[in-house]
């Protein structure tokens, strides 16, 4: 964009001397280029901020027409949202695998609780077999979505497919992690270090759980859950519903009545 200069070109310029008409020509150009803007108007309003509204800086009025630009509508929010998704759909996946341990935990256990340790002599395939096939449909599903689905489909759909496969692996593993609580000589070091940052059930943590009369800390794969659930007394409130909806006695009573009997 030029920009007038207030000094008249050489031909008129009515006895200015001292200057030559080429160099004054040069001056002016250089003049009308330092002078001129960085940015066209067009750059400014796209990607500047409007004091009027500063949560939108990238969409035109005329893309937007009457609608609000802010909350979801915003690009940077946008943007985040595409980002964390993702991160918190998966965390979630993991927090419903480690809720539902907990819930499979409250049936009877009494072989467990009186040998905590008979466990670590189950093989691969009878300790892990049933949560394994638990998740082979879905897992197959996914496998089929990103096989067949187009790119942008794919990440559409990418936060349900976080969320479903690590709630998959997780939920497969429960039974290993359980295992590797258990288990105090010759785990792999990589085992030891995801108990000890707890990624999987760290073995102290879970020590909670096998005072008796056994009636906390019931989640078995990470044990994240275990503290909030407790302090919020869900554990118990829920036991009292089962027991007087269905008559089914639960972990930690069915071994307080084991133990008054024997």
């Amino acid at each position: 964009m030029a920009l007038p200069l207030p000094i008249p070109p050489c031909a008129k310029r009515d006895g200015i001397t001292g200057i030559s008409c080429e160099q004054f020509e040069y001056a002016s150009t250089m003049a009308t280029t330092l002078l001129a803007p960085v940015k066209t108007e067009r750059q400014i309003m796209e990607h500047s901020m409007y004091e009027d509204d500063p949560n939108a800086n990238t969409q035109l009025p005329s893309e937007v027409g009457k609608q609000p630009r802010w909350g979801p509508r915003h690009r940077g929010a946008q943007e985040l949202a595409e980002l964390y998704s993702p991160v918190l759909a998966a965390v979630a996946g993991v927090l419903t695998a480690d809720f539902a341990s907990g819930v499979n935990f409250l049936r009877p256990f009494r072989e467990h609780h009186i040998d905590p340790t008979s466990i670590t002599r189950h093989d691969f395939v009878e300790t892990n077999g049933d949560n394994f096939a638990i998740t082979v449909p879905v897992l197959a599903r996914i496998v089929w979505q990103l096989s067949t689905y187009d790119d942008e489909h794919i990440v559409d759909q990418f936060h349900w497919i976080a969320y479903w496969y690590l709630c998959c692996i997780f939920v497969a593993m429960t039974n290993q992690i359980h295992k590797w609580s258990h288990t105090y000589f010759g785990l792999p070091l990589w085992v030891v270090w995801l108990q000890e940052w707890h990624i999987v059930l760290p073995r102290r943590h879970h020590r909670i759980h096998h005072v008796a009369p056994h009636e906390t800390y019931f989640c078995i794969t990470t044990g994240w859950l275990n503290w909030p659930l407790e302090k919020l007394r869900f554990w118990s409130i829920l036991e009292t519903a089962i027991e007087a909806l269905t008559g089914f006695v639960t972990c930690s009573n069915t071994q307080a009545l084991w133990l008054q009997h024997y």
